[in-house]
């Protein structure tokens, strides 16, 4: 051992220069990476800061009309003072009121100041920041991306139309993906075995000084190799035919019918490829880059294939029209009716759905095809009825047991910060519409779904959309911006708003920062919501039967609540307070009232539904979880 060491230190005497270099390497190393975090940790601030002073421009604005609504009724207060008997006392009492109205008023009119003051120095912070980065990045910043930047805070739209305009089936097509047929399923199968076995992003996302891009191009490059062998492996004749000249750049169509298939199904089914489509997703999101694109020879993404884009190929494009199609593309209810009557149903969606297929085709496209158009679009009304119909439920469930003006005893859903965990402090009527508003608004995201999808898809995959690596708390994230989504869900919000009146707490929406880094994580985030409530509003709508059926069960119904009606009532009241208090993280940024924060505080009372009295009564009306499989 001491020769072996002895001739290490004659090596090092004799290449003082090469342990010099990687000396020199070492450092330069370091300060990548330091330079990457202070960096990382600018950004953070500025988003943080902007977000802050949006919550402060809206609380300032609620203040306001706090103080407009007590000026009002010390208005009226000071008129039948006034009217009184005309004593020395009550004249001094009412020249109070008068005054303390009019402070009230002055105050009124400051947080309505302040709040339009707070507004306009965000939105020239936001576009000065917009013009700083068309500067550094040498004034070759498109226009695209420029409105990227500046619509990041989202804002209401009245650009676009009629706000019923998202219930046409001529729109909701534009953003339907179109069912896979026999062909595109053997293909799907080959993706999902090339990315099970895949390291993609274990191999690319790291923080290294070596070059990315390397290790971009063989990660690529190793997957269609894989996707290619297994083209052999399955069809023989067909997969030698494909790979006979070794060039993946012949190959481009093959490879993007592949992975387009794959996010189009992933679309259609949120349940299925859970652990792989990330994957897939940072793949693409890195060959878009034109200098991955030249390595590897050719482009991988294709735009997604929606029902609209293939029948305005196929010259149908006069379908979508039709005033027959939505009886052909229905989703035939069966809970209370009887058997005669849901058959009579299927029929007549069969024998419509024929008529419109043979009525359509084209040379282009065959009935078959047609036919795959309105199963695709029958697809997205089963898609609404299992993950938008539990929050109708919800809000039905909160309409129908709780009163905004009336505080049952016991049933109060009042809330104190500080107090159970809470961050948020409402009294009844507040976290009542506090609820009702945000049951409402995870409705019409899941209304939205698709086309949010659609919208993150091309957020992810457009060029010049740079993403940095960066430690959200959570490991590394790729924080990417997402315009796309950010004004879609500025317009969801905005028509929520309307349709609701008075808005209750903060609108801020959290994308590209550190709680939610990037589109994917955005669309992961609210395909939770139905994997939340459809196992609640199974085991409430199941309590009355399972205490029917079974007389122990009804028993022990009456031993922790006394009623079953109770009992439900119970679980309403702890889930309408407790999963909208703001709860699930240390600060206001990563919880609180805000957008995002209202799904945080209903995960974290998932989290804690085992240490729930009425756990068991979930237990026995076939409660198993609330995160769906992985497969």
């Amino acid at each position: 051992m001491t020769s072996d060491l002895n001739t290490i230190l004659d090596a090092e005497e004799e290449n003082p220069q090469q342990t010099c270099y990687l000396d020199e390497e070492e450092d330069a190393h370091a300060q990548h990476v330091l330079r990457l975090q202070a960096e990382a940790e600018v950004r953070n601030l500025s988003q943080k800061l902007r977000v802050y002073q949006t919550q402060f421009s809206e609380y300032a604005k609620e203040k306001a009309i706090i103080d407009k609504e007590l000026a009002e009724k010390m208005s009226s207060l000071t008129e039948s003072i006034l009217n009184l008997s005309a004593s020395e006392e009550q004249q001094k009492l009412g020249q109070m009121a008068s005054a303390l109205e009019s402070e009230l008023l002055t105050a009124f009119t400051e947080a309505m100041n302040k709040s339009h003051q707070i507004n306009e120095e965000t939105e020239r912070t936001i576009k000065r920041r917009a013009g700083d980065a068309f500067m550094n990045d040498g004034g070759n910043a498109s226009d695209e991306d420029l409105d990227m930047v500046i619509d990041s805070s989202p804002r209401p739209d009245t650009k676009n139309g009629p706000e019923e305009s998202h219930d046409i089936i001529s729109e909701r097509a534009k953003y339907i993906p179109l069912r896979l047929s026999h062909e595109e399923r053997r293909l799907l199968r080959l993706l999902e075995s090339a990315l099970n076995v895949s390291e993609y992003t274990d191999k690319v996302d790291i923080l290294s000084y070596r070059s990315k891009n390397g290790r971009v191009h063989a990660q690529i490059k190793d997957l269609c190799a894989i996707l290619c062998g297994l083209t052999v492996a399955q069809n023989y004749r067909k997969g030698s035919q494909l790979i006979m000249d070794r060039d993946f750049a012949d190959l481009q169509e093959f490879f993007q019918t592949c992975f387009e298939i794959g996010r189009r199904h992933k679309v259609m089914n949120p349940d299925k490829m859970r652990d792989t489509y990330g994957k897939l997703m940072y793949m693409l999101m890195d060959s878009v880059e034109p200098d991955i694109q030249e390595l590897i020879g050719f482009k991988c993404a294709k735009p997604l294939l929606t029902v609209s884009t293939f029948l305005e190929a196929g010259g149908a494009g006069a379908l979508l029209d039709d005033p027959s199609l939505p009886l052909a593309i229905a989703e035939i209810q069966s809970a209370g009716r009887n058997r005669q009557e849901i058959q009579r149903d299927i029929k007549t969606k069969e024998k419509v759905r024929d008529i419109l297929a043979k009525k359509y085709q084209t040379k282009d496209i065959d009935s078959e095809d047609l036919l795959r158009c309105m199963y695709s679009l029958g697809d997205n009304n089963s898609y609404l009825r299992f993950n938008r119909d539990p929050i109708d439920r919800m809000i039905e469930y909160l309409e129908a047991n709780f009163d905004p003006k009336t505080i049952e005893e016991g049933f109060s859903l009042a809330i104190s910060g500080g107090k159970q965990g809470a961050r948020l402090t409402h009294n009844h009527s507040r976290q009542y519409y506090y609820v009702k508003q945000t049951l409402t608004l995870w409705r019409e995201i899941s209304h939205e779904m698709f086309k949010l999808w659609y919208m993150a898809d091309k957020d992810m995959l457009t060029e010049r959309n740079h993403y940095r690596l960066q430690n959200t708390g959570q490991g590394l994230q790729r924080v990417q911006s997402a315009g796309s989504v950010g004004r879609t869900m500025a317009q969801i919000i905005s028509r929520c708003q309307k349709r609701i009146g008075n808005w209750v707490g903060s609108s801020v929406v959290h994308l590209g920062d550190h709680n939610v880094p990037n589109a994917l994580m955005f669309i992961d985030k609210y395909t939770q919501v139905p994997r939340i409530l459809n196992p609640l509003v199974f085991a409430l709508d199941e309590l009355p039967r399972i205490a029917d059926r079974d007389p122990a069960v009804h028993a022990y119904i009456i031993s922790i609540s006394g009623d079953v009606m109770n009992c439900r009532k119970e679980i309403l009241a702890d889930f309408f307070r407790h999963a909208f208090d703001g709860s699930g993280a240390d600060n206001s940024f990563d919880a609180g009232s805000c957008i995002d924060g209202r799904l945080t505080s209903a995960w974290n009372w998932c989290s804690k539904i085992e240490k729930k009295k009425y756990y068991n009564v979930f237990k026995l009306a076939g409660f198993a979880g609330f995160d769906g499989e992985f497969r």
